[in-house]
């Protein structure tokens, strides 16, 4: 046995189908597949049976999978200080999305740098939620911020609801807050078609029986705000975005039911760098204050 076939193990146990632990390997399904079997044999198990088009991890293999984890974090605690030794700067690597970043680097980081002045935090910028979870699953970032829900192979720390809001060109008669009849017809911009957000959006569009006109279709965050500045469209986002919307000249407005989505800090299911700990608790006792 050795560390290759270990992170074959973890991988295929966190994606639950070959093909998807594959493509995060960057390997092939088949050389995947013969090496899980190789690692059978030479272990005298089975760690994994097949459930439809995925795998399933046996109870023997979950045994294998949590040793496979804790050796795994082991290993990269000793390269974490092995790369720094010598120095006194850490680096703590946080993936989040365009409409969070701003919060992260406005209230959280400056609360953790107070507290962490040797440690270095880089900030892996992220399309959307599926880029934070490709980011920490395929361990370029320690952890993420990000809006739920995400995959249940990832833990989840909520720290707060931010309200969805809609922002608008000015010049339109609406009342504030909007009424959710009042998006029947409205032009908007939203995510590009078979997006998870777009279809979070097109399921509460449903919920209260409205059918927006759908003016650009993009998952491009400036996009939206283009089309927006240009009098083309409104913009259903979350509240961050309202003081960047503000110097825009552009209209923010609340929804009638209000809207909310938790916001969380998300991490893999492994044992956290002391760092990653630290951020971790400045985060949950900033959002208790």
């Amino acid at each position: 046995m050795n560390l290759q076939q270990l992170r074959y193990v973890v991988a295929t146990a966190e994606h639950r189908t070959m093909t998807d632990a594959a493509r995060s390997l960057y390997i092939a399904q088949p050389a995947l597949s013969r090496a899980i079997r190789d690692l059978e044999r030479e272990l005298g198990m089975t760690l994994f049976a097949r459930s439809g088009r995925g795998v399933v991890v046996t109870a023997q293999g979950r045994r294998v999978v949590k040793l496979a984890r804790e050796a795994l974090d082991a290993v990269h605690e000793i390269e974490g200080l092995a790369n720094h030794a010598g120095t006194t700067e850490a680096e703590l690597r946080i993936a989040a999305t365009p409409s969070l970043e701003p919060g992260l680097a406005g209230r959280l980081l400056p609360a953790y740098a107070a507290h962490h002045p040797g440690v270095r935090v880089h900030i892996v910028r992220c399309d959307g939620r599926d880029g934070v979870v490709s980011a920490i699953r395929d361990q370029r970032a320690d952890l993420g911020l990000t809006d739920l829900p995400v995959p249940t192979d990832l833990i989840t720390h909520p720290l707060e609801r931010q309200e969805i809001v809609l922002i608008s060109p000015p010049g339109l008669e609406l009342p504030n807050p909007v009424p959710m009849g009042k998006l029947n017809g409205m032009r908007l911009a939203l995510p590009a078609r078979g997006s998870l957000r777009r279809r979070e959006l097109d399921a509460m569009f449903g919920k209260f029986a409205v059918t927006p006109v759908v003016v650009l279709e993009t998952d491009e965050r400036n996009g939206w705000l283009n089309a927006v500045r240009a009098g083309q469209a409104s913009l259903l986002w979350y509240r961050g975005m309202a003081e960047q919307a503000g110097r825009a000249g552009l209209v923010v407005r609340s929804l009638e039911p209000a809207v909310r989505r938790v916001i969380a800090v998300v991490h893999a299911r492994r044992r956290l760098p002391l760092i990653a700990q630290d951020f971790l608790a400045t985060a949950e006792k900033g959002t208790a204050a």
